[in-house]
């Protein structure tokens, strides 16, 4: 069985991942925020949603 700690680390690269999914903001937070949501519950939708404005941030640097 996995370990909170490694789950929560899951949850978070697989966040990251599909956080990068979308155009804009909004989007990119919301898909963050529903991977989260359905691998961590409430709080991995938190941290979806901001590894999704993170991500956004991160993209118009460039």
């Amino acid at each position: 069985m996995m370990t909170r700690k490694a789950l929560s680390l899951f949850a978070l690269a697989l966040a990251a991942t599909l956080s990068a999914c979308g155009t804009n903001m909004e989007q990119r937070a919301a898909t963050g925020a529903a991977t989260g949501l359905i691998v961590a519950g409430p709080v991995g939708a938190a941290v979806g949603a901001a590894v999704g404005a993170v991500v956004n941030e991160a993209d118009k640097k460039n």
